[in-house]
């Protein structure tokens, strides 16, 4: 507790000094109480709690962002070590770094349809990747739902998804010529193929997964498929659903550079055969690590969507 007392030291003067009493001085009867000016405890306490905060946040900064810098680090390191075993053949970071500077201080150029920046060439593998993903998530979801609701169609369907799943998406991309007749169209063919097979099954899983529980509540109230799909279904395989977007759109953002390299036109893939075959392998190094980090920026989109839309 605090009291408030008069310093009778000055002549018809009162100095109001704030007196804190610990409980060992309040135990002997107020001996060893402390004095303290009141505008220094006031602004001591707001203090130490600032100082506390920073603090804290400071050591949460450090350990979010210093062991990626530090494996970021190693790794440039290592790829230096490395041009120096190659003696010249590999770019080094130094080397890169300057490449991807002046390629980058244009990324939108365009002279001629074999001849663009590697902004255009982005936007063209997503768009591919984009239309072939649609597709496949407007089949393979409402599909997953009905193999997941309904045995017997499950029972006819799973042999032929077994049978087609494990083949290279790559194997598709002739029939995608055979019946397009185009390179672009046959790139989005691939895409879908090998997008729609862990919307189908992750999907169909997280219907299995509902408890009978609830489908018997619905039996009981007699509820239509629109309102059992809505109300039960949708919010329990919302999570299985969003994983199987995640896995399909890493999957069709892999497979659309090597689609890309077969089939030519304007796509980060045919970008990265046309710099292999002028010799820029310093090119080739900016490529990957684009393609790694929009390959990122799509799984986190995803995972952020997920957790907005995550019932629990």
């Amino acid at each position: 507790m605090s009291a408030i007392t008069y310093d009778k030291a000055f002549e018809g003067a009162a100095k109001p000094v704030v007196t804190i009493e610990g409980t060992a001085a309040a135990a002997r009867g107020g001996e060893g109480a402390a004095t303290v000016p009141a505008a220094a405890n006031d602004s001591a306490v707001p203090a130490a709690k600032v100082t506390g905060r920073g603090r804290e946040w400071l050591r949460g900064f450090a350990r979010a962002t210093l062991p990626p810098l530090i494996g970021i680090a190693v790794m440039v390191g290592i790829w230096y070590l490395a041009t120096l075993k190659a003696g010249g053949r590999l770019p080094g970071p130094v080397q890169t770094w300057n490449a991807a500077v002046v390629l980058f201080s244009d990324p939108f150029y365009s002279n001629g349809p074999n001849d663009q920046g590697i902004g255009w060439n982005v936007l063209s593998s997503l768009q591919r990747v984009g239309i072939g993903f649609g597709i496949a998530a407007a089949i393979g979801i409402p599909l997953g739902f009905m193999l997941g609701r309904f045995a017997t169609l499950s029972a006819m369907v799973n042999p032929i998804i077994s049978l087609l799943r494990p083949v290279s998406p790559l194997a598709w991309l002739p029939i995608g010529l055979l019946v397009f007749q185009k390179a672009d169209p046959a790139a989005t063919w691939t895409i879908f193929i090998c997008s729609i097979w862990p919307m189908i099954l992750n999907t169909a899983q997280g219907v299995t997964r509902v408890p009978s529980d609830y489908m018997n509540v619905a039996r009981v109230l007699n509820l239509s498929e629109w309102k059992i799909f809505t109300k039960i279904l949708f919010p329990a395989v919302l999570p299985y659903m969003l994983t199987g977007i995640r896995l399909s759109i890493g999957t069709a953002w892999l497979v659309i550079v090597a689609a890309e390299m077969l089939t030519g036109g304007v796509g980060i893939g045919f970008w990265v055969w046309d710099e292999w075959n002028n010799l820029k392998v310093e090119h080739i190094i900016i490529a990957i690590f684009v393609i790694g980090i929009v390959g990122l920026l799509l799984e986190q989109m995803l995972v952020a969507i997920a957790r907005r839309f995550s019932y629990e």
